[in-house]
C-alpha cells in the first residue's frame, strides 16, 4: 500500500518527466531537509519507500515520532542530481503533511498526558489518505479509532434514528458482528448514556456534552458498569481538551488534528 501511494505521488508531479533533466547531464549530489520551525516527525515509512524507489540514500538525524526545533537538519540525501531535483517535492509534500498531523497531535497529547486519557482519531480523513493521515496521527502519540466502518459497530446518531429497541439489536448485533468486534453507542445526553449502557454497549461516546455532563455519566459509569469504557467527543480543541481530560474518561476523540492542521515549514537544500 505504501508503495503504491509513494508511486502515485511521484507520478502526479514528474508527469511525463522533469524538463530540467533535458537540458544538462547529471552529477553526483547532496541535500539536507532542514527544519525552518518546530515540529514532530512524520512520514518517514513513506520516504524510505520514495529513496528506494529512486534510488537515492536518505540519512536521518530525527526518526518518526522525535520533535525538532527550527534549525536543526532532519535529514541528508545523496543521490545523482537529476533524482534529488526530481523527488524533492514529492518528498517534502509527504513529510510536510504527515510532520504538520503529528505535529498538531502532539500538542493534544501533551495536554492530556498527565490525565492517563487516550486521544483518538476519527475517519474525518482526506478521501484515499486514510493510511497516510491516521499513521501521521500515530506518530504524534495517537491512538487510531476506527480505520473503517469494519473495525466496529458504531451506533451515531443517524443509526439510532432507525433502531426502535437498542438492547434488542444490540443482542441481535452479538450473533452477526465478529466476537472481537466492540459495539460503540453515541449519546448527546446523560440519559441517553445511561440507557446505552444498560443496553449492553461496550462503549459509550459522550457527544457534545459539556465536562461538567461527562462528569455525571462518569460517576454513573463507575456505579453501575465499571467495564464500560467512555469517550468524549465533538467539538474538541486545544482549549478544551483539558478540560475533557479531567473528567476521567478512557479517550478523547477529535478529527481536528488532522483536517485542521497548519503546515509546519521544512525545506530541502542542495549542498
Amino acid at each position: 500500500m505504501i508503495k503504491k501511494f509513494v508511486k502515485a505521488a511521484l507520478e502526479e508531479d514528474v508527469g511525463r518527466g522533469d524538463l530540467y533533466a533535458l537540458v544538462e547531464p547529471s552529477i553526483e549530489a547532496s541535500a539536507k531537509i532542514f527544519a525552518k520551525s518546530e515540529g514532530v516527525v512524520a512520514g518517514q515509512a513513506y520516504i524510505n519507500m520514495l529513496a528506494h524507489l529512486e534510488k537515492f540514500e536518505i540519512i536521518w538525524n530525527k526518526q518518526d515520532a522525535e520533535t525538532f526545533v527550527c534549525g536543526e537538519i532532519i535529514a541528508t540525501l545523496k543521490g545523482d542530481s537529476h533524482t534529488l531535483l526530481r523527488i524533492e517535492r514529492t518528498l517534502l509534500n509527504m513529510l510536510l503533511h504527515a510532520s504538520s498531523i503529528a505535529t498538531l497531535t502532539g500538542k493534544y497529547v501533551n495536554l492530556i498526558e498527565p490525565y492517563g486519557v487516550k486521544l483518538l482519531d476519527t475517519r474525518k480523513t482526506r478521501p484515499m489518505l486514510r493510511v497516510f493521515e491516521k499513521y501521521a496521527s500515530r506518530c504524534g502519540g495517537c491512538v487510531n479509532h476506527r480505520m473503517g466502518l469494519d473495525d466496529s459497530l458504531m451506533l451515531k446518531d443517524t443509526h439510532l434514528r432507525t433502531i426502535q429497541d437498542l438492547k434488542a439489536y444490540i443482542e441481535k448485533a452479538r450473533k452477526k458482528i465478529p466476537f472481537t468486534a466492540k459495539i460503540e453507542v453515541e449519546a448527546e445526553t446523560y440519559e441517553m448514556a445511561c440507557h446505552a449502557m444498560a443496553c449492553g454497549s461496550d462503549i459509550v461516546m459522550c457527544d457534545n456534552m459539556t465536562p461538567t455532563q461527562v462528569v455525571e455519566v462518569v460517576r454513573f459509569r463507575d456505579a453501575n458498569y465499571p467495564h464500560i469504557l467512555l469517550e468524549a467527543s465533538g467539538n474538541i480543541s486545544l482549549e478544551t481538551i483539558e478540560s475533557y481530560a479531567k473528567t476521567k474518561v478512557d479517550a478523547i476523540s477529535s478529527g481536528s488534528m488532522i483536517h485542521q492542521a497548519n503546515w509546519i515549514d521544512l525545506s530541502m537544500k542542495m549542498d
